[in-house]
């Protein structure tokens, strides 16, 4: 009734144009033949929509519905939004990216070149207060309209249930899912509404339906128009409706007083790290779990069932992830560019995009020629903005038909802007034959999109298909050589490799070389696998359109893609190509050779002679960080200053250096390993290098306390019987050890200091072996000596064990040897 009353149709008002932005086609349809049945008419006379492709309006249409989408596009050709008084953002709590975008530029031409221009964000569940700060303090207007009570039923599985990852639901839930839908035909009357988070578990639940006493439907997307109808239409006999978030909001689905709610939704997700976009099941927020709700109480008081316990509802997250936040922002960027503040800055917007998310989008948008470098939009960013496409596709179609021909580049992007069902394979062009030859709902809507793309391709002809200033690919010679038949405007190529090529284009990062047994390396980086089924298994070269990582796993899937060879890689990801010197340690030495590579993908390389000798450098460092210190010459005299010198950074600090972790001495390489580190070139020139003759130049010279480090840590030390005994320092936390015989401390009352720190004294037998360990020797000779010589004295009787250790003659050698 709203876009009725503003446009002057219903009440009486002054007439009005109103455009009506929805976030969904099916929902775009429906909003029209409802405001068209309340004023008696057809959709087109009054009442009309436009969405892409599809344009059902006449010159006395007042209130238009369109897909953000298509307004999107309108405001980048008229900034003034000619003919239009009011826009009404319908579903505006669903956050989707162009709906946001849509918001920003029509409140930036409402301050700058329309202020007479007014706007409507409308939802059932919102954050009210933040579009009306958005909106410059805009009034909220509460509509309660007609609304019948809906019970909650709470139906949790009766067992635990793996939480969703990635793309994976348990089938256990969905099991559960199923079961719920039987209870509530069985306890409820009318028709059942439920809600899965996407096509693959609709048809899951659909399977696991059969036998009920109810026609049951699947409702997404990409159902057929007929289907779409069907389920919003009156029927005569009961149902279930299976649908993803399409029936969530701005649909009234005749008959349904029952909901099923699986509690799960699809959110966009991307890994800018490996170039992959995806889909991700997550938990539904409790704004969406109050629209499905509703669902249940449009046309009489109505049940919802719950697959969660009323304790987790309280934990759910209030409203849906913003898309800005997770999603690919490179259209984004590109319709932010075209609109003149290609950093956003200016734009009023719920919330700002991610630094680090437009920072990608800018490095895809100079790739394709869409931005210059300074950020600002080209003529062939220009020409791709208006393609509706993501600025990726818009490269394939764009350079693709200047390779192929208009035809065969709109078919393949035709089939990269929609995925085509799982049943059509991985293998692009028998995908792209199979729509060819299909009559199902897909392949309708595939022909469709192709021969808008045609259309929009039409007017710049061959010749300027990549815009101005920007050369149109080079097709590989091959195309020429294998083709077998010639595309109007456009160079032979066999269809597989047509496909390659454009899917190439597209995503020139994910170019990919076989390894073998299936698995493939893109030249982002990233290892891939396909299926075990997969017939693409055998190709040498992919050109992957279509991939995810699944959880814990390293290695991407790839959900679809194309046989190409190595001439149309390196045509489709030139940019990508790059001759580099190679230096790096790999297994347990340097390795130096000049490379060709495809981003991450060697193409050839040979043993490089005269490598630089700082990339040598470096290679040697991180030989060292791997492996450890322990690739240089350690001596018994070196690892002994180490540990020294460790004592003494522990002990006094200040100006000793810390040498205990081999990360921090590596750091300061510059310090010790030179000049030795830059002449090493290979493993075994570390090996030669002296660590201990290294090591003294960390010393503290500059202060003078250097000379002072074999009075503060004595390499020895001597003892009452005459013998310099080496002191141990390498307990890494402990005191320094003297270990020395029993016998040859005679005499010694008090216990010997280091560095201000007591010795921990290794008291030995005669034969060596330890007998006592004490830090306080006048307390030994008191209380601890007595047991230990009437130990050892039986056992040892050639040595001498006096009563009083204190006036006793240190020595090491035997009674008869002192009696000489």
């Amino acid at each position: 009734m709203v876009p009725l009353v503003l446009a002057g149709l219903v009440g009486g008002g002054p007439r009005r144009r109103v455009v009506v932005a929805e976030p969904r086609r099916i929902a775009a349809r429906a909003a029209a033949r409802r405001m068209a049945w309340l004023l008696g008419e057809q959709v087109g006379d009054r009442v009309g929509f436009t969405v892409r492709g599809e344009r059902v309006a006449g010159p006395g249409t007042v209130v238009e519905v369109v897909t953000t989408g298509v307004l999107l596009q309108r405001l980048q050709r008229d900034q003034e939004l000619a003919g239009a008084d009011v826009v009404v953002l319908d579903e505006c709590h669903e956050r989707h990216l162009d709906a946001d975008t849509v918001a920003a530029f029509l409140l930036d031409v409402r301050e700058t070149l329309r202020p007479e221009l007014r706007l409507v964000a409308a939802s059932a569940t919102t954050d009210s207060a933040g579009w009306a700060r958005v909106l410059g303090g805009a009034p909220v207007v509460e509509a309660a309209g007609v609304s019948y009570p809906v019970e909650t039923v709470w139906a949790p599985p009766a067992r635990p249930v793996r939480p969703p990852h990635g793309m994976r639901v348990d089938p256990a839930q969905l099991t559960h899912v199923a079961s719920v839908v039987r209870r509530a035909l069985a306890e409820r009357s009318g028709d059942v509404l439920c809600f899965l988070p996407g096509v693959g578990e609709i048809a899951r639940v659909a399977g696991q339906l059969g036998g009920v006493d109810a026609e049951v439907l699947q409702v997404h997307g990409r159902a057929p128009a007929a289907v779409q109808d069907a389920a919003l239409s009156v029927a005569d006999h009961r149902r279930v409706i299976l649908s993803t978030a399409v029936a969530e909001s701005s649909l009234t689905v005749p008959g349904v007083r029952v909901v099923v709610d699986s509690g799960l939704a699809r959110e966009p997700r991307v890994d800018h790290a490996r170039g992959l976009g995806a889909l991700a099941t997550v938990r539904a927020s409790r704004a969406a779990g109050r629209q499905r709700a509703g669902r249940a109480g449009r046309e009489a008081p109505g049940t919802v069932y719950r697959c969660w316990t009323e304790a987790e509802d309280g934990r759910l997250p209030a409203f849906p992830s913003p898309e800005i936040r997770i999603a690919d922002l490179a259209q984004f960027a590109l319709q932010a560019a075209c609109w003149g503040d290609p950093d956003a800055t200016g734009l009023a917007l719920l919330d700002p995009p991610p630094a680090g998310a437009m920072a990608a989008a800018r490095e895809v948008l100079v790739a394709v020629g869409a931005v210059s470098d300074a950020g600002g939009v080209t003529a062939r960013g220009q020409r791709m903005a208006r393609l509706g496409l993501h600025p990726r596709l818009a490269r394939a179609l764009l350079d693709g038909a200047a390779a192929l021909g208009a035809r065969r580049a709109a078919e393949v992007v035709a089939l990269l802007s929609e995925e085509p069902p799982r049943e059509y394979g991985d293998d692009l062009a028998a995908a792209r034959r199979r729509a060819r030859a299909g009559g199902d709902g897909y392949a309708a809507r595939w022909r469709t999109e192709t021969a808008r793309l045609e259309r929009a391709l039409a007017p710049a002809g061959r010749t300027s298909a990549s815009g101005t200033g920007t050369p149109a690919i080079a097709a590989p010679a091959a195309f020429g050589e294998r083709g077998a038949g010639r595309s109007p405007g456009g160079l032979a190529a066999p269809d597989d490799l047509a496909a390659g090529l454009v899917a190439a284009l597209a995503f020139p990062e994910r170019v990919a070389k076989a390894r073998g047994e299936g698995a493939f390396l893109m030249a982002s980086g990233t290892g891939a696998d396909l299926g075990d089924g997969s017939g693409l298994r055998r190709a040498p070269w992919l050109a992957v359109a279509v991939a995810d990582r699944p959880p814990h796993s390293a290695a991407a899937r790839i959900r679809l893609a194309a046989a190409i060879d190595e001439d149309t890689a390196l045509a489709a990801a030139a940019h990508l190509r790059a001759d580099t010197d190679e230096v790096h340690w790999e297994d347990g030495d340097v390795v130096a050779r000049a490379a060709q590579r495809l981003g991450a993908i060697e193409l050839a390389s040979r043993p490089l002679r005269t490598p630089d000798p700082a990339l040598v450098r470096a290679a040697l460092l991180d030989g060292l960080r791997a492996e450890g210190l322990g690739l240089l010459r350690w001596t018994p005299d070196s690892r002994a200053l180490r540990a020294r010198l460790g004592f003494l950074h522990r002990t006094l600090g200040g100006a000793w250096p810390d040498v205990a972790d081999d990360a921090v001495l590596l750091e300061r390489a510059d310090d010790w390993l030179e000049p030795e580190l830059s002449r090493a070139r290979r493993r075994a020139d570390l090996a030669r290098l002296d660590a201990g003759q290294a090591l003294n130049r960390l010393l503290p010279w500059a202060t003078g306390k250097a000379v002072r480090l074999d009075e503060l840590a004595p390499e020895r030390i001597e003892v009452p019987s005459g013998s310099r005994i080496r002191l141990d320092y390498s307990a890494e936390h402990g005191q320094p050890v003297l270990a020395v015989k029993l016998q040859e401390l005679f005499g010694l009352a008090q216990t010997p200091r280091v560095a201000g720190v007591p010795v921990l004294v290794h008291l030995l037998s005669p034969a060596g072996r330890p007998a006592a360990v004490t830090a306080d020797l006048a307390s030994f000779w008191q209380g601890g000596y007595r047991a230990v010589r009437a130990e050892l004295r039986g056992r040892y009787p050639k040595h001498p064990w006096p009563e009083d250790p204190a006036t006793a003659e240190p020595t090491r050698h035997t009674n008869a040897r002192l009696r000489r």
